[in-house]
């Protein structure tokens, strides 16, 4: 396994890094993620109610939000960053959390989706482009990543724009069997692609 020595925690203190993670603070022009962890549960309560208003027609998580679901999304992020199945970030821009994205292999070997919100009053900034951006560029540096997919429903066009902006192909749109699982939704899913490299599973 490839591994790293990097700076932690004051000078002469050291960690090791597992070079098929991304980093656990990941940096593009103005905006920086930082992994997401349980002690940040008032950070991510706040952007959520916050903006509750906001994420209601996308977001089916908004609609029930409170700190209890939040320790538990800190608590499950923890335990998929471990087990290498997620890698949930909080995004900030001038050291002020302002939303959320991640990296998750749940689209089939070779493959990282990238979710992603922003914080109301945050939005129209091209933020979330950046935020995205940082992402990917993690993403094609993981070992045995071929793809990475960025999803969302049609009626979405917020979150089709960040991905053309950023090259990804629109390949398939999809209705959902179960249907709109939040207000704003028509059940459609548009599923976009950036090819990293070309993938052994053709």
């Amino acid at each position: 396994m490839r591994a790293e020595i990097a700076l932690s925690g004051g000078p002469g203190s050291v960690r090791i890094l597992n070079m098929e993670q991304p980093g656990e603070i990941l940096r593009s022009d103005n905006v920086e993620l930082r992994r997401w962890r349980v002690q940040d549960i008032e950070i991510l309560h706040r952007l959520i109610t916050e903006s509750r208003d906001h994420l209601l027609p996308w977001m089916p998580f908004a609609a029930t939000h409170d700190r209890q679901q939040g320790k538990e999304f800190l608590t499950r992020s923890e335990e998929e960053w471990a087990s290498g199945q997620a890698y949930h970030y909080a995004i900030t821009s001038g050291g002020v959390a302002i939303g959320s994205c991640s990296l998750m292999r749940r689209i089939g070997p070779g493959g990282l989706e990238i979710g992603y919100w922003l914080h109301h009053s945050w939005t129209g900034k091209g933020l979330a482009t950046t935020a995205v951006a940082a992402a990917v560029n993690a993403g094609r540096r993981m070992p045995g990543i071929d793809r990475i997919e960025i999803h969302h429903d049609a009626a979405n066009h917020a979150s089709g724009a960040v991905a053309r902006r950023l090259g990804f192909l629109e390949i398939e749109r999809v209705r959902v069997p179960e249907g709109p699982t939040a207000p704003g939704e028509s059940g459609i899913d548009v599923i976009w692609r950036l090819q990293t490299r070309p993938s052994p599973y053709a």
